[in-house]
């Protein structure tokens, strides 16, 4: 895939959907990650049963996530028309955008109006629409709820009721207390970004100009997370955790709390799991009340280098829409983009997380804005990792990645 991406036929030059060049009907390739469901492809089928000159070809990358961003980078440098849709993770939307690799939409082609918010939102640069809202993501709190109906306690809504849960009853239980993804990637980027946010901090400014984290909020978010590994109610297991690690250690019976995405509640629900129908979810905890969970998901977006942006277009109204949006649930276990799913009695009777995971969307930030993202998650996670793992303080680690943002930002 490298030398395809790489290798591909360059375009004329990049035109929006304006009736140049480049604003023509035609086949289209829609690369993506991994569709490890198989959901995808019926509704691609089902787009090419009634578009026989517009037909879409499902491209997928690699698992990870790194790997499909490089690949896709490697694609829009060649100017290459490989690519015509794009599945982007909402925090390469600044970045693709800021390049020229994508181009921008018009607003009055899709109903935002009826997309949650903050997620219309991630598709938005420089106040210009840059992708469609695709799926969405924020972090949730899992917990055994048989143990603490037991004890007679209810889920915590803050950092000291977690605290005080996970270090009597944990034992109590022959449990850990809780865990997070701590592994130095962009998962611990994102565990910092919401300890940060959920006391009240930020690490860049909305625009992303200036650097914001060298604060107290950030300090004491750093300092809750650092207190707990040396207290032990945070396990010291998952600094090497990413999400399928801690979803494993919930799943098998392991934990009292754990923080991770909405798709871990179908998997630790299926049979087999030592806590299927043990376990229940809430929003994550904060300094003072419920926290502020870091909003993920994917934007579809159009390549500047595209042939067909025409098609491009029609097909991302038709991919984003209402009915496909339901599969994106139902068949896709991914959460959706539109407001109204979320209210459904019957997918909430279904998904009963819905009502909480419509929450912690709404009251989720994005990650620092950045077209250098890649480089501003490094800085964070590297300087986290190092008081996590007790090599400096954690003022010294806050020092640190003030300082490398700084950098990043001035080399934009």
């Amino acid at each position: 895939m490298v030398l395809v991406a790489g290798c591909g036929m360059s375009s004329p030059s990049p035109a929006a959907s304006d009736g140049s060049t480049a604003a023509t009907s035609g086949p289209i390739t829609l690369v993506t990650g991994p569709d490890f469901t198989g959901y995808m492809r019926p509704l691609v089928d089902k787009w090419n049963s009634v578009h026989q000159s517009e037909k879409v070809t499902l491209l997928t990358l690699p698992d990870a996530a790194d790997d499909q961003h490089a690949q896709m980078v490697t694609n829009l440098q060649a100017k290459s028309d490989r690519y015509d849709v794009l599945n982007l993770d909402i925090v390469s939307t600044a970045e693709f955008a800021d390049a020229g690799w994508i181009i921008p939409l018009d607003r009055r082609q899709f109903p935002l109006d009826q997309f949650l918010k903050p997620v219309v939102d991630t598709a938005v640069y420089g106040g210009k629409l840059y992708g469609v809202p695709y799926t969405s993501n924020a972090g949730l709190l899992y917990y055994r709820k048989d143990i603490l109906d037991k004890a007679g306690k209810k889920p915590p809504k803050t950092w000291a009721q977690l605290r005080q849960l996970a270090m009597t009853l944990g034992p109590k239980y022959g449990l850990e207390g809780y865990a997070g993804q701590f592994f130095p990637y962009e998962g611990l980027t994102v565990n910092f970004a919401e300890a940060v946010q959920s006391a009240g901090g930020a690490i860049l400014t909305d625009d992303g100009t200036k650097v914001a984290v060298n604060s107290p909020q950030a300090r004491q978010g750093l300092n809750f997370l650092v207190q707990g590994l040396r207290e032990g109610w945070i396990t010291k297991r998952s600094l090497k955790f990413k999400e399928e690690e801690s979803r494993k250690e919930f799943q098998d019976g392991r934990l009292l709390f754990l923080r991770n995405w909405p798709y871990v509640y179908g998997l630790v629900s299926r049979p087999g799991s030592k806590v299927r129908k043990k376990f229940g979810v809430t929003l994550l905890p904060g300094q003072d009340g419920p926290g502020s969970s870091v909003l993920g998901g994917a934007n579809l977006a159009v390549s500047a280098y595209s042939r067909h942006q025409k098609t491009a277009i029609a097909f991302i109204k038709y991919f984003t829409g209402l009915d496909n949006e339901r599969a994106v649930l139902t068949q896709g276990s991914f959460p959706p983009v539109w407001a109204r799913l979320y209210d459904d009695p019957a997918l909430i009777k279904r998904f009963p997380y819905l009502p909480v995971l419509k929450q912690s969307i709404l009251a989720a930030k994005p990650r620092p804005v950045s077209p250098n993202y890649n480089q501003v998650s490094l800085a964070i996670s590297n300087a986290a990792s190092g008081a996590l793992a007790f090599r400096q303080t954690p003022d010294a680690a806050i020092a640190q990645m003030a300082g490398d943002l700084g950098s990043v930002i001035t080399n934009r």
